[in-house]
């Protein structure tokens, strides 16, 4: 991983004592469909930014309900490769639970 990948990414999330981080969904999402196929472009746009917006809004609510140590670890994960999702930090926090 490249120095400058590290520093794209640490720039993308914010700290996770402050709450839910803040993702830019629209770029990140742009990025996700250029690297797929299928749906046209603005249908992709659309249905991957509502999906990410419905993500935030449930770990708004949920967000002080997951351990501290699951969240930075989700969160960390989520700043690798420098396209974060709100679906996937989701999803991370979720298996954590089950995993107790």
């Amino acid at each position: 991983m490249s120095v400058s990948m590290i520093v794209l990414g640490s720039q993308l999330v914010m700290p996770v004592a402050d709450g839910v981080p803040k993702f830019d969904i629209t770029r990140n999402c742009k990025l996700d469909i250029a690297a797929t196929a299928g749906l046209t472009v603005d249908q992709s746009l659309k249905t991957c930014i509502s999906d990410e917006q419905k993500a935030r809004q449930q770990l708004a609510g949920q967000w002080s309900k997951f351990p501290a140590p699951s969240r930075a670890s989700c969160v960390s994960q989520e700043s690798i490769g420098g396209t974060p999702s709100y679906v996937s930090l989701q999803t991370c926090l979720q298996m954590g639970q089950w995993a107790r």
